[in-house]
């Protein structure tokens, strides 16, 4: 860990310069997530903090919210506990959450603290994270539905992990894109895949409507399991050219 005196605030990396390096992710995440993680990532540069530390913030930020949710789901679905509060705490702590994410990786890159053994944790990290933000979102949709079928939660816990795994096999050299254009209407239809949309709309229907969580439940699952084929045909037909 580098100490947080040994360099001159002057010289020190701006927020424009760790933006610079963001890995994307999508309209929303790039124009909002990744922004906010910029200035994080200046925080934690003058606080002397290594990247670890922002993946572990996530992680804490992101389970405290997610295992709050899943407590209070049975209360807000019969009225003892009103849903707005829980659902803006969460919306929130989300959001700061997957900031914090973008910051790992943008302090790691700028400040050249990267190491093998810091994007295992990362993505460890995000996995665990993004199983309790599912647990989340199924016990709400479960305790305002209770006759949800079984393999309908199961099913959007599958596929919801879809993104995740074809984010990480798309790093490194043989990357490769189902769309590559970069147009503003297909960067608007992927916001459906854009994780920063995607959990700013959940914590917005936990807010408003927790009613609604099962047609986000089975959504996600149809939108998800459909990319999954997609995915397999377009592997497996640049595979057998």
């Amino acid at each position: 860990m580098r100490s947080a005196t040994s360099v001159s605030d002057a010289t020190r990396p701006t927020a424009a310069d760790f933006y610079r390096v963001n890995r994307g992710g999508g309209l929303f995440s790039e124009a909002i997530s990744q922004r906010i993680g910029a200035a994080l990532a200046v925080g934690a540069d003058r606080a002397g903090l290594p990247p670890t530390a922002l993946t572990l913030a996530n992680l804490v930020l992101g389970l405290a919210a997610s295992v709050a949710v899943v407590a209070l789901a049975p209360a807000v679905a019969v009225g003892d506990v009103p849903a707005w509060p829980v659902g803006l705490v969460a919306l929130l702590a989300w959001q700061l959450a997957y900031a914090l994410d973008c910051a790992d990786g943008q302090l790691a890159r700028v400040t050249g603290q990267g190491s093998p053994a810091g994007a295992r944790v990362d993505v460890l990290c995000d996995v665990a994270a993004q199983i309790a933000l599912v647990a989340a979102l199924s016990a709400t949709a479960v305790a305002q539905r209770p006759g949800i079928p079984s393999w309908l939660v199961a099913g959007f816990a599958g596929t919801w992990m879809v993104n995740l795994v074809t984010s990480v096999m798309q790093a490194g050299p043989n990357a490769a894109s189902m769309v590559p254009s970069t147009s503003l209407p297909v960067r608007l239809v992927k916001l459906i895949r854009d994780y920063g949309a995607v959990i700013f709309l959940a914590g917005l229907v936990l807010t408003v409507t927790p009613a609604w969580t099962i047609w986000l439940v089975a959504a996600f699952t149809v939108i998800n399991g459909g990319f999954l084929l997609a995915s397999i045909a377009f592997s497996a037909r640049s595979s057998l050219r």
